[in-house]
């Protein structure tokens, strides 16, 4: 009977592995994609709109205490229907219109599927919360098949994130039962942080338009000092570099 027992936990904790070897794969699929688009946006447009990423899967306990909670039936079959951020992926921005920006450039990938979008910043939440959350059905292929693999993507800038790290560990700490006073000052900080983010971006943008009148004044002078060359007055190397830097464009 024992033995029994034994082969029968064993059963049981590998097919919990399998189950969340699938959503680890996942994962991996969509981090290899963020960081080619990544790497791509750097090399295309001299910028890059992610500061950072960062991935996670719940525990078996907490997938368990959640399902509790649904008042769901505790199979694989029923979890993978209604826990539908099993696996996360984070990614960090420095400004707004970059996490639109990331969020189309997922929407572009044609293996991937968007099942739901949550955007709590245009709709921020009552107590101050602002993210923009995907839904995406991610394709994983394994020796003996093929399985979509939800993964719940939550993109923020980085005051955004810093907020909702210090609003997760007040609700923690507090039970979920946050003091009135508490819930008011981090109300207040949502906002700050929100105002922080659309001055940070107006300075960016000015300082993006001021970086490209910069650079076409320079093409400018190129251009008259090439049309004005007579005979080589013009050094070798100068016209060497302008060609250099065309070819780059």
């Amino acid at each position: 009977m024992a033995m029994d027992q034994m082969h029968k936990m064993k059963e049981i904790k590998q097919q919990v592995t399998r189950f969340l070897m699938m959503y680890k794969f996942a994962l991996q699929e969509l981090e290899t994609k963020v960081e080619i688009l990544k790497e791509e946006f750097q090399l295309l447009h001299e910028y890059n709109p992610i500061e950072h990423t960062s991935s996670r899967l719940k525990s078996p306990k907490s997938i368990i205490e959640k399902m509790f909670r649904k008042q769901s039936d505790l199979t694989f079959t029923s979890i993978r229907d209604h826990i539908k951020d099993i696996a996360g992926l984070r990614i960090n921005c420095s400004f707004i219109s970059d996490i639109y920006r990331i969020s189309d450039m997922l929407q572009n990938q044609s293996d991937l599927k968007l099942l739901a979008v949550k955007d709590y910043i245009k709709n921020p939440k009552p107590n101050g919360y602002q993210s923009l959350h995907l839904l995406i059905e991610v394709p994983v292929f394994i020796s003996d098949r093929r399985e979509n693999v939800c993964v719940e993507v939550q993109i923020r800038t980085i005051a955004m994130d810093f907020w909702a790290s210090l609003e997760h560990k007040i609700f923690y700490k507090y039970k979920h039962a946050i003091p009135p006073h508490l819930l008011q000052e981090l109300k207040e900080a949502a906002d700050s942080a929100a105002a922080l983010d659309k001055k940070m971006e107006r300075l960016h943008n000015e300082i993006e338009e001021i970086k490209e009148e910069s650079e076409n004044d320079l093409g400018d002078e190129m251009i008259r000092l090439l049309m004005g060359n007579q005979r080589g007055s013009i050094p070798t190397m100068l016209l060497e570099l302008f060609e250099e830097g065309q070819q780059k464009k």
